[in-house]
């Protein structure tokens, strides 16, 4: 396990490294914020942990934002509101293990979104969590959703780190200088959005990053993630789930 958490270790320090390569001068977005794909790989690390250590769903609630949303496990499989759903639910015996392969960030590092693998016994799947920057700086799920696979995904050797475009800054204006950036760089409270269990989406603050995910009445549900990528949005992911 230590061996397995050194490995780890190093592929997060190398996926920071690939985000501040692609970062504007001193790191910052378009609001004084940075990538920092790290951090999302740290936050997958830290809930997996907290899922051994405490138990699953107790992990989950105490990682959510206050108004993330996931889908209950079958036979509902419909939206909620992860909170009120998480909230006394009775952990599962076994918890299950996850790895994540993959991580996306908007260029100011408020909103990530990370993808992999995760297993419990002999069922795998994969699955998708969007992260989103909380004010005190730390992160904390907006999204989450999995699904089970026939077959066993394959182990990544590397965490791949994707940073988005940053957007064009005015001439002469120096890193983290934007008039309606709050201060010490800190994102502005997101509006309150009335829940809807069909559909929801989000942004990042610059909107180099967005995420939109759809449901119906039978379960069947897609998401889907685009990124400003070579000056164009992008999709980076792309999730369907049949349902009943």
């Amino acid at each position: 396990m230590k061996r397995l958490a050194a490995c780890i270790a190093l592929l997060v320090l190398a996926s920071g490294a690939q985000a501040r390569d692609r970062d504007p001068p001193h790191g910052f977005g378009q609001r004084g914020g940075y990538a920092n794909p790290s951090a999302a790989i740290a936050a997958e690390i830290a809930l997996a942990q907290l899922a051994r250590d405490k138990g699953q769903w107790t992990a989950f609630k105490a990682t959510a934002a206050p108004d993330a949303v996931m889908f209950a496990p079958a036979p509902s499989s419909a939206m909620v509101l992860a909170q009120a759903w998480l909230k006394n639910r009775p952990n599962p015996a076994v918890p299950l293990a996850w790895q994540p392969h993959e991580v996306w960030s908007s260029c100011d590092g408020t909103l990530m979104v990370t993808a992999g693998a995760w297993q419990r016994g002999d069922k795998h799947g994969w699955f998708t969590t969007v992260w989103q920057r909380q004010e005190k700086r730390g992160y904390k799920w907006i999204f989450n959703d999995a699904d089970e696979t026939r077959d066993a995904i394959p182990d990544s050797d590397m965490i791949a780190a994707h940073v988005a475009d940053c957007p064009d800054r005015v001439a002469g204006s120096r890193p983290g200088a934007h008039p309606d950036r709050p201060k010490h760089g800190k994102p502005p409270k997101a509006p309150v959005v009335p829940f809807d269990p069909t559909h929801r989406e989000g942004r990042s603050h610059d909107g180099t990053l967005t995420w939109r995910v759809t449901a119906d009445a039978s379960g069947k549900r897609d998401f889907t993630a685009q990124m400003i990528v070579d000056g164009r949005m992008q999709e980076i992911r792309s999730d369907h789930v049949n349902g009943d």
